[in-house]
């Protein structure tokens, strides 16, 4: 069984090496862009100095918020280890570019199951503390039959008290495409033409370096990401970003911590060297991830399964959805990938009521960064056709001896046949 995996992933290989060229292409471009922005800004060892207290003129903490800004082509940032997670970037841009009676419309259909409850969708009493409480609606505008966004539907759906258009670039636990950074080009020269008191924000997270430019070049008025995915390289180990306009990132700013407050305050105790270093590493890193998953679609395409993307189309981001059709091959394969990480590898994952999900969840993240997800890790939904959701890999080798050991698993529980 061994030999005929190798011989697999061998043939995958061997049909990837175009896609593999192109890839590291896009890595050297990115590279580029974050040296130059370091020498710009004239890192120096004194940028990783620990702050306490208030943080007053933190000069690590902002010149990274400026590097951040540099990269992104916005007039500001904020780049913080006190921002949780990307849905917690995000819920400071809902809470803080909204007011009681405004509207929020989705361009990309329903958001990420982890919004939910921020936003507090669904039948029954405003979720506590959620938007709806507060008097914000919401709705949303599905992508075309092409999987692009569809314009027209999204003005039909504006309203007069519509103050918020969001998009999602990655596909989340939607079986859709992921969205180009160019892909929201329109959108913006339409919202800015037409409707200027309304700001676009998208979720970024997952797509940071796939490509040579991010969706705020082409106009987005916020962007928002993770700083355990993409950008922090596999070395930050906490954190979020929001890049923006000026007067947007204020706003955000505000609920960060206080009216009049602002990005003035905000000590980190801890080496800002992993940011920074996590930062220089993040084109390589994501060029890594992106390697692995295609590796996985040509697999399993091989296997006569479908993925989205397929194995030699362009990415957008770094996450590869696998449909596995039956709930054991799913757990099977997540519990392969766990088997084979560096961190809790002897633990086997199990669906559970995961806080935040609709649905139960698989999930194994082995990793260095609990939840990173710039690591190798897999996750999904318990629900029909049920579909792997792949992302990460610090390492191209380590995400093909995953793959191998993922495979043996699937064999071995006698859902899958090679």
């Amino acid at each position: 069984m061994e030999e005929k995996i190798a011989a697999l992933i061998a043939a995958a290989e061997e049909r990837l090496a175009p896609a593999f060229k192109r890839l590291e292409a896009m890595e050297e471009l990115g590279t580029r862009r974050v040296l130059a922005a370091f020498q710009e800004h004239q890192v120096a060892y004194r940028h990783f100095a620990p702050t306490t207290g208030y943080g007053y003129d933190d000069v690590g903490r902002d010149t990274l918020e400026k590097i951040f800004a540099s990269l992104f082509g916005t007039e500001a940032a904020i780049v913080r280890p006190h921002i949780a997670s990307g849905t917690h970037a995000i819920s400071l841009c809902l809470f803080g570019l909204t007011l009681p009676g405004d509207h929020i419309l989705s361009a990309t259909g329903k958001p990420y199951d982890t919004l939910e409850e921020i936003i507090g969708m669904g039948d029954g009493p405003a979720p506590v503390g959620s938007l709806r409480e507060m008097g914000v609606s919401y709705s949303d505008v599905p992508l075309n039959d092409r999987g692009e966004i569809d314009l027209a539907a999204v003005e039909a759906a504006i309203r007069p008290n519509t103050r918020l258009v969001i998009a999602q670039r990655s596909r989340g636990y939607a079986w859709r495409p992921s969205l180009m950074p160019e892909a929201f080009g329109p959108l913006a020269e339409l919202l800015h033409r037409k409707y200027p008191h309304i700001r676009l924000m998208v979720d970024n997270c997952y797509g940071e370096f796939v490509r040579e430019k991010e969706p705020s070049h082409y106009g987005a008025d916020i962007c928002v990401g993770s700083l355990i995915k993409n950008p922090g390289g596999g070395l930050a180990p906490t954190g979020g970003y929001i890049v923006g306009r000026q007067e947007a990132v204020e706003r955000i700013a505000y609920r960060l911590t206080a009216p009049g407050i602002g990005l003035e305050v905000g000590s980190y105790a801890g080496s800002y060297q992993p940011f920074y270093q996590g930062l220089f590493m993040a084109p390589h890193t994501v060029c890594q991830a992106i390697k692995t998953a295609c590796l996985a679609a040509a697999v399993f395409e091989s296997l006569g399964m479908t993925t989205t993307p397929p194995a030699l189309e362009e990415r957008a981001d770094i996450i590869q959805a696998i449909q596995m059709k039956t709930p054991e091959r799913l757990v099977a394969f997540c519990q392969g990938i766990q088997l084979a990480s560096p961190i809790d590898s002897m633990a086997l994952p199990e669906p559970w009521a995961m806080p935040g999900y609709q649905d139960q969840v698989v999930m194994a993240a082995g990793t260095f960064v609990a939840g990173a997800s710039i690591e190798l890790s897999a996750d999904a939904p318990m629900r029909e056709p049920y579909t792997a959701y792949m992302q990460g890999g610090l390492t191209y080798i380590h995400g093909r001896v995953a793959l191998a050991r993922a495979l043996e698993r699937m064999v071995s529980q006698g859902c899958l046949e090679i």
